[in-house]
């Protein structure tokens, strides 16, 4: 129920702000008694689906750690052994890949084996792992996990996978809006001519969007894979390739640990959890054993 009504909150916050963007702008209704204006709808789909993607991503640190229950660590007093482990990993992982800043760096309390970062920048980024991780990975695994994420921080992942996300969004947004006007006009055309009306026509652009969305996810999650190789490749230059392979196959054993309450951080984790054919078209992240099996092949 909390992340149901933070979710609610967040997403209501960014449709006041865009819509408040709109005005600003001077952008007129796309629909009007002459039919569809198709250059106000693009931008009305683009502030909306890319704008709403980044306004997302600004916010997504404050969004993850308390979606997540993220504790932070103060890299100056860590409070635990394991605590001050982490942030020295970090701290020398981060100047081998070339990060000037530190990550905020955290743990969430949850038995899953994962790890995941976050933030709308390389210098406001955010990292956090499990405390499943901690207690169920050594130190080589863990330091392979931790130049995995920080890879995905020092290569911009955040700001890519939002980016293809606002572009998918826009155009899923601008072709059911486009053809749940169609059907109105062809409803309107019938011997009744009353058409869908405002009510059926939200709920036809609602029901074009999720159906497009679905058609169009397996762009979204191709670049996420993609990602997740590059990203195993960097920890492999500043973690050691054994040790990311290490993690890789200590996530194998504990590969049914993945906590799916929050999919929104799916793709920023280490592990997605997918397999079989729908991994082949709408996981997040490859399979493990590809995973290794490119780590052994590159080096």
């Amino acid at each position: 129920m909390k992340r149901f009504i933070l979710f609610f909150a967040v997403n209501a916050a960014v449709i006041v702000a865009l819509s408040i963007l709109l005005n600003l702008l001077g952008i007129q209704p796309y629909l009007s008694a002459y039919g569809i204006d198709y250059r106000s709808l693009l931008i009305f789909c683009a502030v909306f689906g890319v704008g709403g993607a980044f306004l997302s991503l600004q916010i997504s640190r404050w969004m993850a750690k308390r979606a997540m229950g993220v504790l932070l660590i103060d890299p100056q007093s860590p409070g635990s052994d394991a605590e001050a482990f982490l942030v020295d990993r970090v701290q020398s992982l981060c100047q081998r890949a070339g990060l000037k800043t530190l990550p905020e760096i955290g743990i969430y309390p949850n038995s899953e084996v994962n790890a995941f970062a976050t933030g709308p920048s390389r210098d406001r980024s955010l990292l956090a792992v499990s405390s499943g991780l901690l207690e169920r990975m050594d130190a080589d695994a863990i330091e392979g996990v931790l130049g995995h994420e920080i890879a995905h921080i020092a290569n911009g992942d955040m700001v890519t996978m939002t980016l293809v996300q606002g572009v998918v969004n826009t155009f899923v947004m601008f072709f059911a809006r486009i053809l749940a006007h169609a059907l109105d006009n062809v409803m309107r055309s019938d011997d009744d001519g009353g058409g869908l009306g405002f009510f059926g026509y939200m709920m036809a652009v609602f029901v074009l969007e999720s159906v497009l969305f679905l058609l169009a996810s397996p762009i979204i999650y191709w670049f996420s894979r993609r990602r997740e190789f590059r990203a195993d490749a960097g920890s492999a230059e500043i973690a050691g390739r054994e040790r990311m392979i290490h993690a890789l196959e200590s996530l194998k054993n504990s590969a049914r640990l993945v906590d799916d309450r929050n999919r929104s951080l799916a793709t920023l984790k280490i592990h997605g959890g997918a397999s079989g054919l729908v991994a082949m078209l709408y996981a997040s992240h490859p399979s493990l054993d590809a995973r290794i099996a490119a780590l052994k092949s590159n080096f």
